[in-house]
């Protein structure tokens, strides 16, 4: 119940600032032009990070009046930090959305957001891997500012949709908050419940559920860089966090083992489409000679839409990805291994059937038009453009 009432303070507030920020900038025509590569057709304000970045501050705010985060808020510097770095890396964005700014000048700031984060805020210092440390203090604020500044990108690069980015990480955090759960319940784990990690997570969720109604397709406004990469870093930090937390020692023997992989596992597994958009644009641009950074109109939901999907087909079959990995994760807590790939399996196989669906429209279609031309000729006759529509159907 405590999470829900931080998750609900989070949502609550960031609707009302969502309403609030949305009036504004319509009154003021803060909106920037429609750009080629965009997929609406008119202006929309891209300020939504600004309203989320006041839900994260109210929320934590409630939080730290609350019992049950005392040993949370007794380091303040490590909670207050991340907090700092939330509000910067917004502002970071807010300002990139209103004048764009150079893609170096954006990428040295969110690596001195960063790094402050891995200085003060979190830090990997171990894996729940056999017991490994990480070597130095340098190697683990290293790897650390890495995985932020990756994460902040890969979020970014897929807030290309109405309530995409929203609607994916509301799916893996929950995932993500169902881990520490199970953790502390069934594995001993109590220092991960009430933890910088769950209550992030939370916070997380209920941020983005006030977000939604506001960035539902067609959507009024958008969260922007300020938003995506705020939720980015937020996301990251709460892995980092929970990396630290999880004894394998108590985790009993080799059949419990596995859990201890999952938060490693879970966030790559729940960012792996905004990871492989990222990897894929890197190369896609580096190869034509272009700044990693530079924008185009070649991202996977670009490709969906190009596919025939409809805009909200597309999200859903985001929707759709994100919920059988994050989930199929989980699975392994709770069923025999091979009963959890064999689910997965099967998931993976529904989606690749959505997202396939109008090529295999089309490819049917062509079918029937090639065979309907066959039996007219052996009949003699000529199809007629009257009888064939476009697509190949029937009239």
């Amino acid at each position: 119940m405590i999470f829900l009432l931080i998750a609900a303070v989070a949502a609550v507030v960031t609707f009302v600032a969502s309403r609030v920020v949305l009036r504004l900038a319509l009154r003021h025509g803060i909106h920037p032009p429609v750009r080629e590569r965009d997929v609406h057709s008119r202006p929309t304000p891209r300020l939504g990070g600004a309203a989320m970045c006041i839900g994260v501050i109210a929320a934590l705010a409630v939080a730290s009046f609350v019992p049950e985060f005392a040993g949370v808020f007794a380091e303040p510097v490590r909670v207050w930090t991340l907090l700092g770095g939330a509000i910067a890396i917004c502002a970071i964005g807010v300002l990139d959305d209103l004048v764009d700014l150079d893609w170096m000048l954006k990428l040295g700031a969110q690596i001195l957001v960063a790094t402050g984060v891995a200085l003060f805020g979190v830090q990997i210092v171990s894996l729940p891997i056999a017991g490994i440390v990480v070597p130095s203090a340098t190697m683990a604020i290293s790897l650390t500012v890495l995985i932020i500044v990756l994460v902040m990108n890969a979020v970014n690069f897929i807030d290309g949709l109405d309530g995409l980015v929203a609607g994916t990480t509301i799916i893996g955090s929950t995932a993500f908050f169902g881990y520490i759960w199970m953790i502390s319940q069934n594995f001993a784990q109590q220092n991960a419940y009430f933890s910088l990690a769950s209550l992030i997570t939370s916070i997380i969720v209920g941020v983005c559920v006030g977000f939604l109604p506001v960035n539902w397709h067609p959507a009024r406004m958008f969260m922007g860089d300020g938003g995506a990469l705020m939720l980015g870093l937020l996301t990251a930090a709460s892995a980092i966090a929970v990396t630290g937390q999880i004894d394998v020692g108590t985790m009993g023997g080799r059949s419990q083992i596995l859990p201890a992989f999952i938060p490693v596992l879970l966030p790559l597994a729940i960012l792996l489409l905004p990871l492989t958009d990222f990897a894929l644009a890197v190369i896609r641009r580096v190869a034509n000679g272009n700044s990693p950074f530079a924008a185009d109109r070649r991202h996977l939901h670009h490709r969906l839409l190009d596919m025939g999907h409809s805009h909200l087909g597309a999200v859903l079959i985001f929707y759709s990805w994100t919920a059988v990995v994050s989930i199929g994760c989980l699975l392994f807590l709770i069923v025999q291994w091979w009963v959890a790939v064999g689910i997965m399996v099967l998931g993976f196989l529904a989606c690749a059937l959505l997202t396939a669906a109008p090529v295999g429209r089309r490819v049917w279609r062509t079918f029937l038009r090639v065979m309907r031309e066959r039996r007219a000729r052996r009949s003699g006759l000529q199809p007629t453009s009257a009888s064939i529509d476009s697509q190949g159907d029937p009239r």
